[in-house]
């Protein structure tokens, strides 16, 4: 909201970022350093993530190895989910076949095998019930019951016969199905206690190896973004130091014309550039305000070098060269300091023209400078009771005369300084500028 420019302060003018911000404003350059500072963030950025990579890319590897192993050899033994119960079946019934075939074949020589056997008797039985039944018709229904216990024991010694006729031994094809049990087993035992658990986790280790390839894809890209942020930045780089250079040179004239016009008359003023061994944000470059006031002397750091009257001139300076700024109100102290005469008058055009920008508050000594502000605000220290008070007044029309003129004369005050101060307040308001 306010920048201060004073003896006491710490000025901007001084900060070594603000000295390039103020070189770039001269320059119009602003936008380009907007498009390099985003830039060199976008490949900071990219930077860092390779960074990263490059930190847990060993790392990475391993763990690639790893899950590549582990999915490939779930994949190779192409396991199905419910095949071990299957195969549990399968291998009980081979194991078993012996005593399968042995049992079921005797049941039905039991059931069906020659005169002693059960449906043999239960044919005669049921034949004996059915011509009972013809005499007594109570016995119809026992007789039906008899005649489908036949019918069904009948189907289930054919289904037996059938059973047994299947069922031989199979060594082969039991060790065969023992082997891959076996496999499965010890696939159990390193990913899960079943098969849908082993198809599970395999399934988790190709998302991950997924992801992991993803990043080296990513990687590729990143390199990629790197490169044409590089070329970019280099390009964008070039351009924006190529047009600080050229506008140092011009800034170079314009403050020291304007430092000339304010009691500076030998002032030198540059703005030195010096290429970085590694960029920045700001650019290629960095810049530092290099100030001699006096004939012979070297340009040195303005920090070093500049009073606080001279630094406050020297923004003025810059404020009359500079296209207009964001900030609203401008504070000078002590930019009167060391001038008189033509001079002060021509630092008080300066600040009026300031001002149709931006707000001027101006600390001063001189009537030929106060006469061109807007509004005139006296400060005085009164000492009450023992402490002292500082009362800041706003002056009409004729209170700021008779300020003036007592700036002019001192404690006291003739009718020729009262018209003096009048001549000068006519003067200022008639000013075009």
């Amino acid at each position: 909201l306010i920048n201060i420019y004073g003896q006491h302060e710490s000025q901007t003018l001084l900060r070594a970022e603000n000295q390039l911000l103020l070189l770039d404003a001269f320059a119009g350059t602003s936008a380009l350093r907007a498009e390099f500072s985003e830039l060199f963030g976008e490949l900071q950025s990219i930077r860092d993530h390779l960074a990263h990579l490059d930190e847990h890319e060993r790392e990475t590897a391993k763990k690639l190895d790893v899950l590549s192993f582990q999915s490939e050899e779930i994949a190779s033994a192409t396991v199905k989910a419910g095949e071990d119960e299957e195969l549990e079946e399968q291998r009980q019934l081979l194991a078993n076949a012996g005593k399968l075939g042995g049992i079921s074949g005797e049941a039905f020589d039991q059931l069906y095998g020659g005169d002693g056997a059960l449906l043999g008797q239960l044919r005669r039985i049921s034949s004996s019930i059915h011509e009972l039944a013809t005499i007594d018709h109570s016995l119809v229904e026992t007789a039906v019951n008899l005649e489908n216990s036949y019918l069904q024991l009948e189907d289930a010694a054919i289904s037996l016969r059938n059973y047994a006729s299947r069922i031989e031994a199979d060594p082969l094809s039991l060790q065969r199905i023992e082997d891959r049990l076996d496999q499965i087993g010890r696939l159990k035992r390193k990913y899960g206690p079943t098969v849908e658990d082993i198809l599970a986790f395999k399934e988790q280790v190709d998302h991950e190896l997924d992801l992991l390839r993803g990043n080296a894809q990513d990687r590729q890209q990143l390199e990629d973004g790197r490169n044409r942020l590089e070329d970019e930045l280099r390009t964008c780089g070039v351009e924006l130091g190529t047009r600080r250079s050229r506008a140092a040179v011009e800034l170079k004239q314009a403050l020291e014309t304007e430092a000339h016009q304010l009691a500076m008359k030998n002032a030198i003023i540059e703005a030195a550039l010096t290429p970085l061994t590694e960029p920045r944000s700001t650019g290629f470059e960095r810049v530092e305000l290099l100030f001699s006031p006096n004939p012979g002397e070297l340009p040195r750091p303005l920090a070093k070098i500049a009073s606080g009257g001279e630094l406050s001139r020297l923004m003025l300076a810059f404020k009359q060269v500079l296209p207009e700024g964001d900030v609203p109100t401008l504070v000078f102290d002590e930019v009167d300091t060391g001038i008189g005469g033509a001079t002060s008058d021509i630092v008080g055009r300066k600040l009026k023209k300031v001002a149709i920008r931006q707000q001027v508050l101006c600390i001063t000594h001189l009537p030929q400078v106060a006469v061109f502000a807007d509004h005139h605000l006296r400060v005085e220290k009164w000492i009450e009771n023992g402490r002292t008070a500082t009362i800041v007044a706003e002056l009409d029309d004729i209170s700021r005369t008779e300020e003036i003129s007592r700036m002019l004369g001192g404690a006291t005050i003739t009718g020729t300084t009262r018209e003096h101060a009048r001549e000068l307040l006519a003067a200022a308001r008639s000013t075009h500028i």
